[in-house]
């Protein structure tokens, strides 16, 4: 099994950063790779269970993944991959923020454990990471 953890200091809020993360559906508002989102069965973008349904900029490739677990209190959520071009199963990642108490900024993490196929361990995790990376990235920039 595959691991990949990537952490980021935001210069905002933690309250501010979590309006942005907490909605299941808003990846196409602050993640570069992202054209178009939906949830599936107009379900609420807070339900666990939820199913979002996104398109890739460039390739209009389609992610799906499911909402396992939203918190308001402890700031994070738990999702998995249902379906992706990019070859991997049992992914299951946590994006968790804290407060840097000192500064009011926010210390953002982004992990995931995952199976890929032999001989694609290195690439995909590459490729992983880089999707985490521009998401804070672009977090950042908001």
């Amino acid at each position: 099994m595959q691991q990949v953890y990537v952490s980021a200091i935001i210069d905002a809020p933690l309250e501010t950063v979590w309006k942005v993360l907490r909605d299941f559906n808003a990846l196409p508002a602050w993640h570069p790779l992202v054209a178009a989102s939906l949830i599936e069965e107009n379900l609420p973008a807070d339900a666990i269970g939820c199913i979002r349904n996104f398109q890739l900029n460039g390739s209009g490739e389609t992610i799906r993944e499911q909402l396992l677990a939203l918190s308001d209190i402890e700031h994070f959520c738990t999702y998995s991959i249902l379906e992706a071009p990019l070859h991997v199963s049992d992914y299951v990642a946590t994006v968790r923020l804290r407060p840097i108490t000192t500064t009011g900024q926010t210390f953002g993490e982004w992990q995931s454990k995952f199976n890929t196929p032999l001989g694609e361990e290195v690439s995909v995790c590459e490729a992983v990471r880089g999707i985490y990376e521009d998401g804070f990235a672009s977090i950042a920039k908001r």
